[in-house]
């Protein structure tokens, strides 16, 4: 996954940031996940920042009920700073037509020697139309402290074989208010074999 946010007069202007992972179900309905995740915010200062754990456990099967429900659990430890983030949510998934909605509510606590505890809120919506497997536009939207964007993305799968896949997603989120950054490139790429 490759972040990039560019603000003139921003303290964070041109930032930059890769997710680096590997993941695996290790359960029918639980899945692994583990990231090295590199920044830059200036530009020499180009290293690894920290690490992160991430599980997600569905809830429902795929098309069972009208939505399909899952949760996510996510520990991330910061290099340098010994700083730690928890996060924790409910994930919902609804098909509507040829469209589907996804809804991310979760819930974040940060502690570590350099920032104070605290427990603050994200909200992540998407609205996707499936016109292809390979070619799905959407909108994004994204709510959190100290954040509120908005934006196109595009994103699609390309199957080679019964179990090896190729997702790819793009995004441009735009700024809602004066505190976010008013520009993020987003790009990721998964390969599942």
């Amino acid at each position: 996954r490759y972040v990039y946010q560019k603000q003139n007069q921003h303290q964070q202007d041109n930032d930059m940031a890769q997710k680096l992972g590997y993941g695996r179900a290790v359960a029918d309905r639980l899945a692994l996940e583990f990231y090295v995740i590199a920044e830059r915010r200036s530009p020499n200062d180009y290293q690894i920042r920290g690490y992160e754990l991430e599980a997600r456990y569905m809830l429902t099967e795929q098309g069972e009920y009208s939505s399909d429900w899952g949760l996510l659990f996510e520990l991330e430890r910061e290099n340098h700073q010994g700083n730690y983030e928890f996060t924790s949510g409910l994930l919902m998934e609804k098909e509507i037509g040829p469209t589907s909605l996804t809804l991310n509510a979760l819930a974040v606590y940060e502690w570590g020697r350099s920032q104070k505890s605290e427990l603050e809120g994200e909200c992540r919506l998407q609205y996707r139309y499936r016109y292809l497997p390979q070619l799905q536009p959407a909108i994004e939207f994204y709510a959190g402290e100290n954040y509120k964007g908005a934006g196109p993305s595009l994103m699609g799968v390309q199957k080679f074989g019964q179990m090896k896949m190729l997702k790819w997603e793009l995004a441009v989120i735009f700024a809602i208010d004066a505190a976010t950054v008013n520009n993020t490139l987003r790009l990721a790429l998964e390969y599942e074999f």
